[in-house]
């Protein structure tokens, strides 16, 4: 039995090679393409050719300034590769490239890019319902620590007050009259 793409390329590789700029989520040209089945140039040509089908929504060009910072975060090298700054599919923009593609791999994959979207969401959603009960946790001990610090110092101050002795009588600055002496 032949295998399948699903067999290959699970969500959550699709999912490790999402990028976060300008606060959204998406997918480079290059990383689409090779999910697509497609080349880059191939890729890009279909995106110029139809351009109306993508809004600023779906679809923008990477600044240098924007590129290489991400080379630095890839490791890849400065030298070589591309003419042109890469294009950045949203999810809606990925789904689009899709469309325009119309390939039997490109319908198949966008399935698995939604899935990937939808699965980062997800993870999101809930790393900010761990880190609200996270915060929470960290006041109440931050609060616990204190009570309890208190109590330890009341404690600490006791046992203090027990092992010393009475303190020994000052004798009163200035000029006294030692009446007990004197009897």
């Amino acid at each position: 039995m032949p295998h399948k793409v699903s067999d290959h390329l699970p969500v959550a590789s699709i999912a490790a090679k999402v990028a976060l700029l300008r606060g959204q989520r998406v997918l480079l040209d290059s990383e689409l393409a090779e999910l697509f089945g497609v080349s880059t140039a191939r890729l890009n040509q279909q995106v110029r050719r139809n351009r109306k089908r993508f809004p600023s929504d779906f679809l923008f060009e990477l600044t240098a300034v924007e590129y290489s910072s991400l080379k630095l975060h890839f490791a890849t090298s400065s030298w070589g590769g591309r003419r042109k700054l890469p294009l950045a599919f949203t999810e809606h923009g990925a789904i689009m490239a899709a469309t325009i593609l119309n390939t039997p791999r490109a319908v198949e994959m966008s399935v698995f890019v939604v899935r990937a979207f939808v699965r980062l969401r997800a993870v999101l959603a809930s790393n900010k319902g761990l880190a609200r009960k996270l915060a929470a946790l960290e006041q109440s001990l931050a609060t616990l620590d204190a009570e309890t610090l208190r109590q330890f110092q009341e404690v600490y101050g006791a046992i203090r007050a027990l092992t010393s002795g009475p303190r020994p009588k000052r004798r009163p600055i200035g000029f006294t009259a030692d009446l007990d002496s004197i009897t």
